[in-house]
């Protein structure tokens, strides 16, 4: 399944507005709006050939090679065969070309997997089940429950009570809650009769297609009225439609126009740093390779006025053929022969290498999930060494570092902390999968998944102890959540958030169970027995309230508040008299946060019947003015809500993924800076930042940025240095705008203003854009900012501002983001810094910036498959980036380079001694080599040992790699191979060409066989001289290799073994006689090589080429070590297996930060509540006579636990609050009046 599988951007008419009109295909094709369909493969049968070679030959290396075979088909300049670069090029042809094919049958296979998905759609007034890419807009379509949403639709009717419809957005936004869309009354009232819905003519003007997920606008023109459309009409592709038996949409926007196609970035061809370079390098060496033929074609012209005409008597001129075409005819014939500076199989073989450490990460058992039967996969293999550099890490949070799976983790009730577990000596103990559970069998209605391990708390219910009884039940009244009954006793909980619906469901295992309502009306069970509450007003929830609250009477008649929010705003908000029991749960809040937990503080509060009568009539009043209707409601809120009574806390955990803290720690230990980009709240994103250790209390401060206008956003950017610094209480403050940096931070980071508009011209972000410097600043800090205010810092003239100020921190959190919005940050990093982008995420609202990263990684986790099919590489948990990172993808980088390093000394080498030779054969372009030695040279001989060292080396292993990070570090900085390498290893090429040209021809010159023959023929030295360069490359290969195994020795000993077998086969007797032509070195490899000057030269050359790179590391060991150095002689004095890195312990923070507010929580769902628009069918009828509680505590029971005032300080924990004023609730017992 493949929706994000289409370029997006299509080059037609801009559309202004679009007109579309129900049942008339007709009148909507004349507009040529997208269909329904989508394309991603770029060929077929026939195009395939033509299409393929055209963009190889695109490549510079790939045109090159085609022109020297042109050059070596004409007879006057080519001195070399045909077949010397005819069998390369064609099998770089054909391997590329099959490897393209390949990918382009996938995208066939994803194409048709997606187009041919059946929908049923009205045509001719019947149903009729078509292919979605045959569905056009302005159709009426069908879809039933648990359906993917075919395009963006108007939603016309559904089978729900009020023409409501239940969708999933999981790929949008990353969010699994479940959200409600309604249609109009008018189109509502269309139901499923399809006689009506094929008579419906309703004309719809709306805005042209765009990537706002937040917004629609248009109008619905319908029996001479018009009714307004948003966006709570509209359920978008990319949706699927859950606990909805059907609903009927208008077909508005198709394919590449929907929303989801609109924020999914334009896909572009990713390319490596190093093919980036590689392309650099290939330029200078093609503008090198003309220079030395240009001097040598200026040699042969010079040598033939000078020199030329001694040899006229038996090398007669053609005629008209002078000094001047004859150094032009050489120029191309060295053009031939030198052309191994850039070798064909070169490319070959880095697809090789690349294919081979893609199977690695696949095969790695490390990295396989089992509980998923989910294996690492790499999806793309030409990206593997660009690992090995990442410097930012572009993270999603939802199902990326968490499981998004909420559980009720502990809890604080009137001064008394629950959810620890302690041992008989009082020492706290680890919850592990092995602690023993709490026993929920006494409640019929409990949720077998959930879970809890103090036991003391279920004992406390069981007491009836009257404070906690309220806690559980404000849990089970004050929230949104919607109960399903399908059966008897089986209850369904759909929340539109998991924070609520895990406090829900503890409520409910711990005995208060949520069992249905109605819009006035919540009906629970409170420890076995039916009891119904009215429920008179809910106060709503929305981000600058931070907290909710309801209104209920209870069976008895008492009117009573509950409220729970964030701690900071119901502690302004408590009683005086409860000031003692706020500073004891005020301790358990911070440890609570310490731990990273998600907290709410929990309040309620008794009303007087005459002035809530008052209260809501004036409640009605505010509800329906038209002007200042919010201000006027929040007043009434805020006056209602004073002189609450504390009663706890909760600690919700987000269950972080597997290993994700200490990834982190791992990733930033290798000097990799992560960022979150996440569509969830600001309070949300803080408290998993804090709980995997991205943002930490050891920072010296976070930076949160909110501000909701451009000159608000630029100004706190750029306010670090001015700000004063404000009070300590006001700086911890989650509620204010900005979270202004200590002194110490204005000075470490102060940024220079002139400096700083020095650095980037002014311009469209991606164009004319000057690389900014790394800056650093004096300690960590963190930044934190808002979705709204991102819009503006990704403005023109804001940006630079922006990611300076973000790239001084250690960590950055973007909240409420759209999927564009991740993008377009990711392209930011990319345009202003010279580094390399990683992004990963899970969900379709992930794709465009897996996209625009340089390498994008998918997680097959909750949400659909998207982010894989997008992706590069793909896999089941967050904590297996550490092991693609700083095993895989240092190892890859540090093959790939060191490949590179290697494969351009043995190439440069080998053409550098035909220049030298050049010199002394009167520049006839003759080669120093026999032919045969220069076809399989790169193809035999050379290609297994630097394949085996590409494939296997390894400078530690990957315990060694986990144990120091640092590693990573010179991939970051390319270090390993860059331009300044790369003429280094041009200059070592060039000594060891005189080495090896002089030395052998200085051994031959006016040399005699022992038998007192002359030994200084051109065959003889041919071959002594590529036997020594053989020799010599190869002991190059194996001073570069630190990691031998048997593959590589054999590879190594097997290509010597083989050149010997060749050449003595290729100039025996037998082959001369066969083709005399092709093999004329006869008997020359038995008269060399049976000479000890022969072998002596070798030994001679071999010491001189190598010495000065012996001496080299030598001295460079000694002097300036590298990191690898350090680590690598840590593991020659190991001697042995490293130790398995230690076990870290449980990281137990104490924090003064507590959380903002636990939900990721929309407004507006109060209204959908008690406006009745939210209900679903009645569920069934519940018993009313409850079952008898099984184990009720006795009079003699001894909690155990933490309640049990047992401490690991030795002192009593938990005992009761001395001081503490007991309020009514406290005195109230639910045995004397069974009903609050």
């Amino acid at each position: 399944m493949s929706f994000f599988s289409l370029d997006c951007v299509r080059k037609k008419e801009r559309e202004l507005e679009r007109k579309v009109r129900a049942n008339d295909r007709e009148h909507n094709l004349s507009f040529k709006y997208a269909t329904n369909a989508i394309k991603t493969s770029k060929y077929n049968l026939l195009t395939f050939l033509p299409l393929n070679l055209f963009e190889q030959f695109q490549r510079i290396a790939n045109a090159y090679f085609l022109v020297l075979l042109v050059l070596q088909l004409i007879p006057q300049i080519s001195s070399l065969s045909w077949f010397t670069t005819v069998v390369p090029l064609v099998l770089v042809l054909l391997f590329t070309a099959a490897k393209d094919a390949s990918d382009d049958l996938n995208r066939h296979r994803s194409d048709n997997r997606v187009n041919n998905r059946r929908v049923q759609v009205l045509i001719d007034r019947k149903l009729r089940s078509e292919k979605w890419m045959d569905v056009q807009v302005g159709d009426i379509i069908k879809l039933e429950n648990n359906q993917f949403v075919t395009a963006d639709l108007l939603l016309l009717s559904s089978s729900e009570p009020l023409n409501l419809v239940y969708i999933e957005t999981a790929e949008l936004d990353g969010e699994t809650n479940l959200k409600v869309r309604q249609a109009l009354p008018v189109t509502g009232d269309l139901g499923d009769d399809v006689e009506k819905l094929a008579d419906f003519n309703g004309e719809v003007r709306c805005e042209p297609p765009n990537n706002r997920l937040d917004r629609f606008t248009g109008t619905l023109s319908c029996g001479g009225q018009k009714y307004p459309l948003d966006n709570e009409k509209m359920i978008l592709r990319g949706c699927t439609l859950r606990n909805t038996e059907w609903c009927f949409g208008l077909v508005l926007f198709g394919g590449p126009d929907t929303k989801l196609m609109q924020n999914c970035g334009k896909s572009t061809f990713k390319r490596t740093s190093i093919d980036r370079l590689m392309n650099v390098l290939v330029l200078c060496i093609f503008g090198f390779l003309a220079f030395m033929c240009a001097v040598l074609a200026l040699g042969n012209l010079f040598w033939e006025r000078n020199k030329g005409s001694s040899f006229t008597a038996f090398l007669p001129p053609l005629d008209g053929n002078g000094p001047g075409f004859s150094a032009f005819l050489t120029f191309w014939s060295y053009v031939i022969i030198l052309n191994t500076v850039v070798p064909i199989s070169l490319y070959v073989s880095v697809e090789l290498i690349r294919l081979g450490n893609s199977f690695y990460i696949e095969w790695d058992r490390k990295m396989y999930y089992a509980r998923n039967d989910t294996p690492a996969e790499a999806r793309t293999t030409t990206l593997n060494e660009e690992l090995g550099q990442i410097k930012y890490v572009f993270s999603d949070k939802t199902g990326t570092l968490t499981q998004n799976i909420m559980t009720f983790n502990k809890c604080s009730i009137n001064g008394k902390s629950y959810g620890d577990v302690y041992d008989y000596t009082g020492q706290r103990v680890e919850v592990t999968e092995h602690t023993e559970t709490v026993d929920f069998s006494f409640n019929r209605l409990a949720d077998p998944r959930f879970t809890f391990h103090d036991h003391a708390l279920v004992e406390a219910v069981k007491q009836e102890q009257p404070e906690v009884q309220a806690f559980f039940r404000l849990l089970a009244l004050c929230h949104t959540v919607m109960a399903e009954e399908k059966t008897e006793g089986e209850l369904f909980y759909q929340a539109q958030s998991p924070d609520e619906g895990a406090l829900v469901t503890a409520a409910r295992n711990f005995g208060f169970v949520f069992r249905s309502r109605t819009p006035d009306s919540i009906s629970i069970v409170e420890m076995g027995q039916q009891r119904r509450y009215e429920l008179l007003a809910i106060l709503d929830f929305n981000n600058v309230r931070k907290r909710m609250s309801v209104i209920v009477r209870s069976p008895e008649g008492k009117l009573c508040l509950y409220c729970k929010g964030a701690d900071t705003i119901i502690y302004e908000r408590l009683d005086p008299s409860c000031s003692k029991l706020m500073d004891v749960t005020t301790e358990h809040l911070n440890e609570f946060a310490g731990e990273g937990l998600r907290t709410l503080a929990l309040a309620y509060k008794h009303l007087d019947e005459d002035y809530f009568r008052d209260w809501r009539r004036r409640h009605h009043e505010a509800s329906t003015v038209l002007e200042d209707r919010e201000d006027q409601l929040d007043q009434l809120y805020e006056e209602v809500e004073t002189d609450l009574l504390l009663l706890g806390a909760t600690a919700i955990e987000d269950k972080l993924q597997d290993g994700v803290p200490q990834t982190i720690e791992q990733l930033s230990k290798a000097d990799i800076k992560i960022w979150v980009l996440t569509g969830d709240k600001q309070e949300t994103a803080e408290n998993i930042g804090y709980s995997c250790n991205l943002l930490r209390e050891e920072m010296k401060e976070v930076f949160v940025v909110s501000g909701n206008s451009l000159d608000d956003v630029r100004r706190e950017l750029r306010s670090v240095p001015e700000t004063p610094l404000p009070p300590p209480a006001a700086r911890r403050a989650l509620s204010l705008s900005v979270l202004w940096l200590s002194r110490d931070a204005q000075t470490a980071m102060r940024l220079d203003t002139a400096a700083a508009d020095s650095l980037l011209p002014d311009g469209v972000l991606g164009k004319d854009a000057t690389v900014m410097a790394d800056e650093t600043a004096n300690g960590e800090y963190g930044l934190v900012i808002n979705g709204h205010s991102l819009a503006y810092a990704l403005e023109r003239g804001v940006e630079r501002d922006f990611l300076r100020t973000a790239c001084l921190c250690r960590a950055v959190i973007c909240c409420r983001v759209t999927p564009l919005q991740k993008a377009q940050v990711v392209e930011l990093v990319k345009t202003y810094k010279r580094a390399v982008t990683l992004a990963i995420g899970d969900g379709a609202n992930d794709v465009s910036m897996i996209r625009a990263a340089h390498i994008g990684v998918g997680i097959s986790g909750q949400e659909g498959m998207q982010a894989v099919l997008s992706s590069d590489f793909s896999f089941a948990q967050f904590r297996f980036l550490q092991r693609l990172l700083l095993v895989h993808g240092r190892w890859s980088y540090l093959r790939m380079c060191k490949f590179l390093r290697y494969f351009f000394y043995k190439n440069f080498t080998f053409t550098f001694v035909h220049f030298w030779f050049a010199f002394f054969c009167g520049f006839s372009a003759q080669t120093v080599y026999d032919e045969w030695f220069i076809t399989l040279y790169n193809l035999v001989y050379t290609a297994l040992p630097v394949l085996g060292m590409s494939l296997f080396d390894q400078d530690v292993n990957d315990a060694w790699s986990f144990q120091h990070p640092q590693l990573y570090v010179p991939g970051q900085l390319n270090l390993y191979f860059s331009k300044a390498a790369f003429f280094r290893c041009a200059l070592h090429s060039c000594y060891s060409s005189l080495v090896l040209f002089f030395v052998p021809y200085a051994a031959v010159l006016d040399s005699v066989r022992h038998d007192g023959k002359d030994a200084a023929d051109y065959q003889s030295f041919a071959l002594l001289t590529q036997t020594c360069l053989l020799f010599v490359v190869t002991i190059q290969l194996g001073l570069e290799m630190a990691f031998w195994t048997a593959v590589n020795t054999f590879f190594v000993v097997g290509s010597l073994a083989m050149y010997f077998a060749v050449t003595f086969t290729m100039y025996s007797d037998g082959l001369f006689l066969a083709l005399p032509s092709a093999f004329h070195f006869i008997g020359t490899g038995r008269n060399a090589l049976n000479q000890p000057g022969a072998w002596l030269t070798i030994l001679l050359t071999s010491i001189l080429c190598l010495l000065p790179v012996v001496t080299l590391r030598f001295l460079s060991l000694q002097l300036r070590p590298t990191i690898n150095d350090k680590v690598m002689l840590k593991v020659r004095q190991a001697k042995a297996t490293p130790p398995p890195p230690p076990r870290r312990a449980r990281m137990r923070r104490t924090s003064s930060r507590r959380s903002g507010y636990a939900f990721s929580h929309a407004q507006g769902y109060g209204d959908l509540v008690t406006s009745g628009r939210f209900l679903r069918r009645p569920a069934a009828t519940p018993r009313t006579s409850g079952s008898a509680l099984v184990g009720r505590a006795t009079a003699g029971f001894s909690p155990m636990g933490r309640s049990a005032g047992y401490s690991p300080a030795g002192r009593q924990h938990n005992a009761k609050v001395p001081d503490v004023q007991v309020t009514s609730l406290q005195m109230y017992r639910t045995m004397a009046e069974p009903g609050l």
